[in-house]
């Protein structure tokens, strides 16, 4: 999910940061990346939440908002955020964080 404003200049982080910190807040577990970040729920229902939450954040104060995201659905697993970079590395044979 990446979601910031587009009318509050070259540098957005005061406002990416006040959604960082509501999912931190909620115990959903997350990874902050240069690009987006990466949220890991059990039901749809609650990655919207937090998608419709964020942009509670920032509609008060933010005449234009941009945001995407992506959705992988896999019923009945949890903690696929470290699975997938974990089966990457197994294949490749070392730690691509390096």
């Amino acid at each position: 999910m990446a979601m910031f404003p587009t009318d509050k200049g070259d540098s957005v982080s005061p406002y990416v940061s006040r959604i960082i910190a509501m999912i931190r807040e909620s115990g959903i577990p997350y990874s902050l990346t240069p690009m987006a970040t990466i949220i890991e729920t059990e039901t749809l229902e609650e990655a919207l939440k937090v998608i419709n939450d964020a942009y509670k954040l920032l509609e008060n104060d933010c005449s234009r908002v941009y945001a995407t995201f992506s959705l992988d659905i896999r019923p009945g697993q949890q903690n696929r955020m470290d699975a997938k970079i974990k089966s990457v590395e197994d294949k490749i044979g070392k730690d691509i964080h390096s």
